[in-house]
């Protein structure tokens, strides 16, 4: 069993940054890869990018690829994703999610733990 919960959402400025944390418990964590997902108003939830147990490989959505980036501290259980000249329209709730392997957790297809998320607010 894995517990998630994100903190670091808040409101921001286009151009500016932030760093989501997603702090997991449970003893397993350093053996599942971990999502960034993210749901705006009115609009599906989409991928934002994912990391491997190991914090080696990473993968991201085109929307957000040389201004997002993922990283994990197994040693502190907690998965980051820091993010850089933010847009308005990356404004959404941003969730992080645990799975079996990136290539499952980047497809959805294999998504055992969410976060209850945190709100991101780019404002122009």
């Amino acid at each position: 069993q894995v517990h998630l919960v994100e903190s670091g959402g808040g409101l921001v400025q286009a151009g500016g940054s932030l760093r989501l944390s997603c702090a997991a418990s449970g003893r397993t964590f350093s053996s599942y890869a971990m999502g960034w997902f993210r749901q705006a108003p009115e609009k599906e939830r989409e991928f934002v990018g994912a990391i491997d147990w190991s914090g080696v490989s990473t993968y991201y959505a085109d929307s957000v690829k040389g201004r997002f980036t993922n990283s994990r501290d197994n040693a502190k259980n907690t998965v980051y994703l820091q993010m850089n000249s933010l847009k308005p329209e990356d404004t959404a709730v941003y969730y992080c999610a645990a799975g079996g392997n990136i290539r499952a957790v980047v497809l959805g297809t294999g998504l055992d733990y969410w976060g209850q998320g945190t709100q991101v607010t780019v404002s122009l």
